[in-house]
């Protein structure tokens, strides 16, 4: 039996970035959470220990560190560009490079009705992710979000699925609609506005969830995947995980009490998790920009 080293990459995990911009009194503030993944020429570290090709991953956490320095972070997905840059153009071993961003949300706190100069609060837990990928001469960036808490009151249904001896959940044709949207977008190319891409992608998402009258929360996905691609030809696909958040109403009766929708509980877990693709049957796919990522 022979044993051969496969595929193989290594990085620098969750590097944790604050970035704080002081122009003149009114600072700006970016949180970010950096992954980085080198792939190339390591096969003699693996089988012999020879570190010669190994550039460390302290040198890679410490090169992000200095890049916020250098130049202002700007949008999560060109701070990625200029990373995964950097790591191809310098070091001759690396021939593909994978950078992750997550950016966690701070707004400023409202002093006498306006955003005060450098204090700050922290936003929800909603955060806008960006993963570039380099792969010899081509470039991916997989834009997205996660943890984007959304419910509806009403227009949402559940009825028509299969019975056996195990089920017990009622059918209803009106319940709570909630769940937190983690959402990533594959782009055709690189020249983007990628803020004003991003805040256009996630009112589509939010409209299609809001407007859709929903049978199931698959109807519901698709819709806003569809929403998304209709409105951006420049994105290939969209990939969603939605985790049903489930809302159950609570039993009254004993206190003589009617509970007409109006009364619920919250259950974190377990819960339904919901989750597919919606893609242009026009465009090839690229299984490398999503190399590394969830599966959704």
């Amino acid at each position: 039996m022979g044993i051969v080293l496969g595929p193989n990459q290594y990085g620098k995990a969750e590097i944790r970035l604050v970035a704080v911009r002081r122009d003149g009194q009114r600072h700006g503030l970016r949180d970010l959470t950096i992954s980085t993944a080198l792939r190339g020429d390591f096969a003699d570290a693996h089988l012999s220990g020879d570190n010669a090709n190994v550039l460390p991953t302290d040198t890679q956490k410490n090169t992000a560190y200095a890049f916020a320095k250098q130049a202002p972070v700007g949008e999560v997905e060109d701070f990625a560009l200029r990373l995964g840059r950097h790591f191809l153009n310098t070091r001759e071993p690396v021939r593909g490079a994978r950078i992750l961003v997550e950016e966690h949300a701070w707004e400023r706190i409202e002093v006498g009705g306006a955003g005060h100069e450098h204090s700050f609060r922290r936003g929800s837990e909603e955060k806008r992710t960006a993963a570039v990928t380099f792969d010899g001469d081509a470039v991916h960036v997989v834009s997205g979000l996660t943890d984007l808490v959304v419910l509806k009151t009403t227009g949402s249904e559940f009825w028509g699925y299969p019975k056996d001896e195990y089920t017990t959940l009622p059918e209803t044709t009106d319940r709570i609609l909630a769940t937190a949207v983690s959402a990533r977008w594959r782009h055709l190319g690189t020249d983007v506005e990628w803020a004003a891409d991003h805040a256009s992608v996630r009112a589509a998402l939010l409209e299609a969830f809001a407007t859709t009258h929903s049978y199931a929360l698959q109807q519901t996905l698709h819709a806003m995947g569809a929403a998304v691609l209709r409105a951006h030809p420049g994105i290939a696909e969209i990939r969603l995980s939605l985790p049903n958040k489930h809302h159950f109403p609570v039993d009254l009766s004993p206190f003589g009490l009617r509970n007409d929708n109006e009364v619920f509980l919250a259950s974190d877990r377990p819960y339904g998790l919901i989750e597919g693709t919606v893609a242009r049957d026009d465009v090839a796919p690229a299984p490398m920009a999503w190399y590394g990522l969830p599966e959704f």
